[in-house]
């Protein structure tokens, strides 16, 4: 009993900072700050997810919901002008229209959790049914490659788009430093082949256990974006076709073996049993590189394979 306590005592406290931290993460006028606090807010985000039995959904967060999306917002932080960092206070007016629209959403929402009918059937059953004949024993695996198959096909496709839009930006290539960091040095080193090794591992027992391609691909893209913090920059000759092919390979064949089963008497993305456990880590295999690169990219925030006025070479270092 006094230990039920404490984990509720614990759930409680957990709850309120989430909400004292994304209250303050959205009224800082210090971007800095408001960064900083989004990733601690992601950090406990994650714990919470443990706490409510989903580890699946904790790496994801903890990997690209905070590590990644922070890294983002650090590095866009970095490209504003001194006077785009400026602290300014909104109006009244909008203040006042923030507040108005916060408020409607909030009622939308507790309306939609109260309107929940008390007993809900869901997946879990008809997951345990036929779990043999997804190809997999992970029943979250199941559900994003099986009965969520055109959502997750839809993802990576976002991602892509998302990376199409920042290229057509335009930023240029910063000059590439001569100042080495040893100590940053030293952790790329080290860090590198534990972070591939771990994204090869969270690939594999995404099948049995919580992983899988977005969990991998977020661990790969932190050993891209690591690099990338150390003045690494790709050689000219991978930038261009190669490049582009790993980014697209995930959602073509995705896309490939879903069609492919079609000429066997298929629907899309209907795997038979026989050919679902290759298919799916395939799928899975190809798309975690996918992932990888394109996150990795999303933080470099540039087309390695535009050439910038500044005519500055591009070597492996």
């Amino acid at each position: 009993m006094e230990e039920i306590n404490l984990l509720l005592l614990f759930d409680v406290v957990l709850g309120l900072i989430l909400v004292w931290l994304a209250w303050q993460t959205l009224s800082s006028l210090d971007l800095f700050r408001a960064i900083v606090l989004f990733i601690a807010f992601g950090l406990l985000m994650a714990l919470a997810w443990v706490r409510l039995d989903a580890p699946d959904v904790a790496l994801a967060e903890a990997t690209i919901g905070a590590g990644l999306t922070g890294a983002l917002l650090l590095s866009a932080l970095a490209q504003l002008s001194t006077s785009q960092k400026k602290e300014t206070k909104p109006s009244l007016f909008i203040r006042l229209t923030l507040g108005v629209l916060l408020l409607f959403l909030a009622t939308a929402l507790a309306y939609a959790v109260l309107s929940l009918p008390r007993q809900v059937i869901g997946l879990s059953v008809e997951i345990a049914k036929h779990i043999e004949l997804s190809g997999v024993s992970n029943p979250v695996t199941a559900v994003l490659l099986n009965y969520r198959s055109y959502d997750t096909l839809l993802e990576l496709g976002v991602l892509l788009l998302a990376l199409i839009g920042v290229w057509s930006l335009g930023a240029e290539r910063a000059n590439k430093s001569t100042f080495v960091n040893p100590v940053l040095d030293f952790l790329t080193r080290f860090l590198i082949p534990i972070f591939i090794l771990f994204s090869g591992y969270l690939l594999w027992v995404g099948a049995f256990a919580p992983g899988g391609a977005f969990q991998a691909g977020a661990v790969l893209a932190a050993a891209g974006v690591l690099l990338f913090l150390n003045d690494w920059q790709l050689e000219s000759k991978y930038s261009g076709f190669y490049l582009r092919l790993v980014l697209i390979i995930g959602l073509v064949l995705f896309i490939a073996i879903g069609f492919g089963f079609v000429f066997l008497d298929r629907v899309f993305l209907e795997y038979p049993p026989a050919f679902a456990a290759a298919s799916i880590l395939l799928i899975e295999a190809s798309a975690t590189l996918s992932i990888g690169v394109t996150l990795a990219a999303l933080f470099l925030g540039r087309n390695p394979s535009v050439k910038s006025d500044s005519n500055i070479d591009i070597g492996g270092k």
